[in-house]
């Protein structure tokens, strides 16, 4: 199991290098190097708590996607994490919020820390309202779905399954929160919700629909493939609303943008490693219910991400809520190993005879 964290672990220590120097070059005494090689490890460990459904859910696409797009996933996906997600990303919202170039937001995050920790704070009704739609569309087409016969908590579940007989019920339902949630936040912030919500659900159709288009394309086969490319977005704009709270939560242990990047930057590539291992390790045919909790995980950060708009929630409180699913959900899955087990074939690693729910 230790070769999948190998180049994480490697990230990790060249990242906590990195942190004691810039600890020193901040505060010229070791104890303030101490201080921020600290930080960084409290970041990276919020990061994977906040972060492991994500995880699984990247394993639940990941699977189905070809080699080379797999490959291009934990390369280019993995830079895209790291520097895009953690560094540019925040960056553009300071240069979108305060009319500034890319050069003008990097010199005032390096030189004013506080302004650009207010301005991105500041940021946070509009992300909220773009990553809560986007991940409520996600979670909703898990259990939306009239063709899932594979059900965690029975009676809630097949419940759910039969309103995906209605067109566009999940775009109903998302709408309907971001109408309601836009009369709670306070009156200036409205617009700027609902504006950002529409849009992370544009996004989402967006992405679907692409999806949808390529999934009928050819090969030199013949063989219907689906676009690995469209897949590779969608886990992309997944992994950019999942870390939407790690940013935001990091400003309460720095506003350094380089020091939130290095902690970030350890969570996310142990999140990556996991997924690998998931996907490997067939541990999501082993493990049935190991999935649903995931996306009872994803329906919980999409509304906690819309209730963040109006109210203050901890990220505490979202990565338990995750981490307790997952974990219920791991022991439902092993009880019902126990009950009926998963038949393993010559490899070592399950025989995916139970159909998985999508």
């Amino acid at each position: 199991m230790l070769r999948y964290y190998k180049g994480s672990l490697l990230f990790t220590g060249v990242s906590l290098a990195l942190a004691a120097w810039l600890g020193w070059g901040m505060s010229g005494t070791l104890g303030g190097m101490l201080s921020v090689v600290w930080i960084v490890l409290v970041l990276g460990v919020l990061e994977v708590s906040l972060s492991f459904d994500n995880a699984v859910v990247n394993a639940t696409v990941l699977r189905d996607m070809d080699a080379v797009w797999r490959r291009r996933f934990l390369t280019w996906g993995i830079a895209i994490a790291v520097f895009g997600m953690r560094i540019l990303f925040p960056l553009i919202i300071v240069g979108i919020a305060a009319r500034l170039g890319p050069v003008e937001a990097l010199r005032l995050a390096a030189t004013e820390p506080e302004t650009y920790e207010r301005i991105i704070t500041g940021a946070h009704v509009g992300i909220a309202g773009f990553g809560g739609a986007f991940l409520a569309m996600v979670g909703l087409s898990f259990f939306l779905d009239d063709e899932k016969d594979v059900h965690w908590i029975g009676g809630v579940e097949s419940g759910l399954g039969r309103l995906g007989h209605v067109p566009a019920m999940r775009i109903g339902i998302v709408l309907l929160a971001l109408y309601t949630m836009s009369r709670v936040v306070a009156p200036a912030d409205a617009l700027t919700f609902l504006t950002a919500g529409l849009l992370g659900l544009v996004a989402y159709i967006a992405v679907d629909a692409f999806g949808g288009l390529m999934e009928g394309a050819e090969d030199a086969t013949g063989m219907v493939v689906r676009s690995g490319f469209a897949s590779f977005l969608y886990l992309e704009l997944l992994d950019a609303s999942f870390s939407f709270d790690g940013v935001i939560g990091a400003f309460a242990l720095s506003n350094n943008l380089f020091v939130i990047a290095l902690g970030l930057g350890i969570g996310a590539m142990f999140v990556r490693s996991m997924t690998v291992m998931l996907v490997d390790q067939g541990t999501l045919s082993e493990y049935r219910f190991l999935e649903h909790g995931a996306f009872y995980a994803i329906l919980a950060l999409a509304i906690i991400m819309l209730l963040s708009a109006r109210f203050e929630i901890p990220e505490t409180v979202t990565g338990l809520i995750g981490a307790g699913l997952i974990g219920v959900s791991f022991l439902a899955s092993v009880a019902h190993n126990r009950r009926a087990p998963v038949p393993v074939g010559p490899t070592g690693h399950p025989l995916q005879t139970l159909p998985q729910g999508e």
